[in-house]
């Protein structure tokens, strides 16, 4: 189980590493900061792949090959990273990176859940978003040291991540197999993506969908332009603080789902949108004061109200489903998270073309502080 859990943290490791390096590839290869959106959002592409071509995979072909084809995919986007020489290798290595974490996720997820000792859902749920979060912020701060103190700033934090994957890989050859019955014939395989929400509880997906979307967005906030927002409006060029500052945002997240297992939806939801709040209006009186240390509060405030607003809306999702349409709502769910750590980022990007950076984050802060009010609304009308 522990293999699983360090498996997941590896996978999500990947996620973020590029995240305090993206200053140094703009001045290597002479893009914008909208550009770092887009290179960002590509990550998106990968997922969904995953999503509607792959996420049946691991239950017919089992855990184990699943896993191992997803660290494939992983090894491909790290090289792809390393031999970069211009723009396009990042977009093709952001992909893979997103087709990885999709794959390995979906199959490493039900194997700790397969593998926990006492069978606890609750408990497999909440050490794989542990390990998801955690992974998160070991990449930032991984990168973003070595990025700023070690040599070959933008080679090194990917040969040392080579040499992880590479052990994790080998433990998890020794794992048993979660899978009883296994495809053996290709023509027996099936990839049709299972999405779709039933009609009798659409009124009640609102609420999860809604906390998903505006939690997801955060977090891809942090990981895409917190880089430019220290750079730019609190002059902080340090590359190993901008990697603190990501990994105290994603670190914070998974002390936060470790320690809060025992809070029902309705405490969790309630509290979450609480924080959220509260974060983003400290995140844009941040940028608005230039203030460090308001960003930093803003940023262990933000990160907790993550991690609540993503337990919560799962747990949901579980309890909400039809035991013969679980793989559909989750699916579904998965869909809204996505999506959400994607292209709210270019968004935000494309108004900064027109309009301030302060205004565009403004904009942003307010849509999402909208999206956890409707969340908690609705949950507490039609779920909890």
């Amino acid at each position: 189980m522990w293999v699983g859990v360090a498996g997941i943290a590896s996978l999500y490791i990947g996620s973020t590493l590029p995240t305090p390096i993206y200053p140094l590839y703009r001045q290597q290869f002479g893009f914008s900061e909208f550009m770092v959106t887009v290179i960002y959002a590509s990550y998106v592409i990968g997922n969904l792949a995953a999503l509607f071509a792959f996420g049946r995979l691991s239950d017919q072909l089992g855990r184990r090959p699943t896993t191992l084809i997803a660290f494939a995919v992983l090894f491909a986007s790290v090289l792809c990273f390393l031999a970069a020489t211009n723009t396009g290798w990042l977009f093709i290595a952001r992909a893979l990176n997103g087709l990885a974490a999709g794959l390995g996720a979906g199959a490493l997820t039900a194997w700790i859940a397969e593998l926990e000792p006492g069978h606890s859902k609750a408990r497999a749920a909440l050490l794989a978003s542990a390990g998801n979060l955690a992974g998160l912020g070991a990449g930032a701060i991984i990168a973003g040291l070595l990025a700023q103190y070690g040599p070959w700033p933008l080679r090194t934090s990917y040969v040392l991540y080579l040499l992880m994957l590479l052990t994790i890989t080998f433990l998890t050859l020794s794992m048993p197999e979660g899978v009883d019955h296994i495809v053996r014939k290709a023509s027996e395989l099936s990839l049709r993506p299972r999405i779709g929400v039933p009609r009798n509880i659409r009124l009640a997906f609102i609420a999860p969908a809604a906390m998903a979307f505006a939690t997801f967005a955060l977090g891809g906030f942090y990981a895409a332009l917190t880089p430019g927002l220290l750079s730019q409006r609190l002059g902080q060029h340090n590359l190993a603080v901008v990697g603190a500052l990501v990994a105290l945002f994603f670190g914070t997240g998974a002390v936060t789902a470790a320690r809060t297992g025992t809070l029902t939806p309705r405490t969790a939801m309630l509290i979450s949108t609480i924080m959220l709040l509260v974060g983003l209006a400290l995140l844009i009186a941040a940028e608005q004061m230039r203030s460090i240390v308001t960003l930093v509060i803003a940023t262990v405030i933000s990160g907790a109200a993550t991690a609540l607003g993503y337990r919560c809306s799962l747990q949901i999702v579980n309890e909400i489903a039809p035991a013969e349409q679980r793989a559909e709502l989750v699916s579904s769910y998965l869909l809204v998270c996505y999506t959400a750590n994607s292209l709210p980022v270019i968004g935000v990007g494309l108004l900064s073309l027109g309009i301030s950076a302060l205004s565009a984050h403004l904009a942003f802060a307010f849509i999402l502080g909208a999206l956890s009010v409707i969340a908690c609304v609705a949950g507490w009308r039609f779920v909890l």
